[in-house]
Parts: structure tokens; C-alpha cells; sequence
């Protein structure tokens, strides 16, 4: 029996970041060998045919992108910050796409309502502004990797990544310099680089000159210093990406000045190691 289709839902609200979200799903779709669902939820069953049609249009310029992927519409009732888990678990969705509107569009992303989207998710999130994705998709993927030991978690959904695009992984951690925390550092840099050796995947392991409470700051620069087309981060605290750091922090990572796009999943009760995967 074949395998099911892999399924990326992309919340369409029709404006650039969705049509920039969008473009991302076509590529890992086509890539992937998925199917994409363009969701836009109405407040009132009145304004639902108007949406039919708009998404319409939207999988018409889909299929200029890419023809060979399937794209779907659904039209939903309801709030966008309930409607995107529920439309994920209807259509048991791999991976959620969505577009941000920068700094100026943060409370979809960081209010409380918003945040709760993601952190309640069983699905992984990848979180887009205006750039788009290039024609070799993901090659140059930024990992932080902290203190927190399900931050390893990641590297399964890291790995299939690049293993799909053929990318080069940069690990990055902070400086630290009390003994016992560096020596935890290391561990996980050292699980990180034999789990992606064993798997034949580039990489390159990064120490920053800040430790944990400007590790954010280093993780965007350093990004931008190796042209990476995605970061990935881990979600370690309810309501809040960065666990400790606070919710500035997460704003900074999601509306960074170079619109990486940004991949966020929540941790698993899976014991160290085990994690998220597309395969």
C-alpha cells in the first residue's frame, strides 16, 4: 500500500505574506511529494462563498508555481486562532506554514490568544514574512541548541529537512562559562553533530561570543552571517517560545531584519532525542 501524501496547511488571509507563505508550501510541497490546504476562516457563514472564491484565485497562481502539487481550499466558521489547529487535526496535517506581517502584524503571532495557536500545537509551525523561498528551497539551516535537553528534539524534523534540500546545517550554542553548564553544551553539540554525521548531513558547530541572555541576538546575526533560509527553534514554556528569556525574544527571532523564515515545534514527551519527523 503506498504512503499517504504528506498535507501543509497555509492560513490564507489573501495578503502578500500569505501569498509569500503560500510559495513556500508549493516548493517543499513539490518537494516533499505533499499536498497543500489553503484555510481562511470567516466570522459569518455570509462572507463564506466570497472566501470560496478568492481562494480560487489563490490556487490558480499555486498551480503557476507548481502545477504537479495538489492544492486544496477549505473555508471555516469561526476564529483564525481556534480554526488553524482544528483544520490541522481534520486534515492530519505534517507541517502549518503561515505569514507574519513583521513588527507591525506581532499580536497575530505573540498575542495571547495567537501564541496559544502554536504552543497548543501538535503540529510544527514554519512562520514567514515577505521573503520568499528560494528555488533550491531550505539549503542553509541555523539550529540553536541550549541548555534544555529537548532542544535535541528538533533534529529529527532538521534532518529530514535537509535531507530533502540537500542543506548545510549550522549549529550554534552560547557562551558559557560556568563549568557544568558549558560541559551540558557540549553534550548536546556533541549529540547534535553524531546524530547528523550518522545521517550524511553538512554541518558546522558554532560557539557565540554572548551567553544565554543574549543568545537570541547571536542566533539572528549568525543567521544572517550564513545566508540561512531557515532557523529553527523550540518551544520550552507555555506562551513562550524562548522558555526563559521572555517574550521579547521571540519577537526579535520571528520579525528578524533579514525575514528568515522561522520554524518553531513544541517539545514531546518522548525522551531525549526523540522528536519530530516528516518521513
Amino acid at each position: 500500500m503506498s504512503e499517504k501524501p504528506k498535507k501543509i496547511l497555509v492560513p490564507d488571509d489573501f495578503t502578500k505574506v500569505a501569498d509569500c507563505a503560500m510559495e513556500h508550501a508549493i516548493t517543499l510541497a513539490g518537494t516533499m511529494g505533499a499536498e497543500v490546504y489553503l484555510l481562511h476562516v470567516v466570522p459569518k457563514a455570509s462572507e463564506a462563498e466570497e472566501a470560496r472564491m478568492k481562494l480560487d484565485m489563490d490556487i490558480k497562481r499555486a498551480k503557476e508555481i507548481d502545477a504537479s502539487v495538489p492544492v486544496h481550499k477549505l473555508v471555516r466558521i469561526g476564529s483564525i486562532f481556534e480554526d488553524i489547529g482544528d483544520a490541522a487535526t481534520e486534515i492530519d496535517a505534517s507541517l502549518i506554514i503561515m505569514g507574519t506581517h513583521g513588527m507591525r502584524g506581532m499580536q497575530f503571532i505573540t498575542g495571547s490568544r495567537a501564541l496559544r495557536v502554536i504552543t497548543n500545537s501538535s503540529v510544527p509551525f514554519i512562520v514567514v514574512q515577505e521573503r520568499g523561498i528560494k528555488e533550491g528551497g531550505y539549503d542553509s539551516i541555523v539550529v540553536p541548541l541550549d541548555l534544555h535537553k529537548e532542544t535535541r528534539q528538533k533534529l529529527t524534523l532538521v534532518a529530514d529537512m535537509a535531507k530533502y534540500f540537500q542543506s548545510k546545517v549550522h549549529l550554534i550554542t552560547p557562551k558559557e562559562d560556568d563549568e557544568f553548564l558549558h560541559k551540558q553544551l557540549v553534550n548536546n553539540i556533541k549529540f547534535a553533530n553524531q546524530y547528523l554525521d550518522e545521517r550524511e548531513i553538512e554541518h558546522d558547530a558554532t560557539i557565540a561570543d554572548e551567553d544565554s541572555s543574549n543568545f537570541v541576538k547571536a542566533v539572528v546575526r549568525h543567521a544572517i552571517q550564513v545566508d540561512a533560509d531557515l532557523i529553527t527553534i523550540m518551544n520550552l514554556q507555555q506562551g513562550n517560545i524562548f522558555g526563559v528569556l521572555g517574550v521579547p525574544y521571540e519577537q526579535e527571532v520571528i520579525t528578524n531584519e533579514a525575514q528568515i523564515p522561522v520554524m518553531l515545534m513544541n517539545p514531546r514527551n518522548t525522551g531525549t532525542g526523540g522528536g519530530w519527523s516528516f518521513q
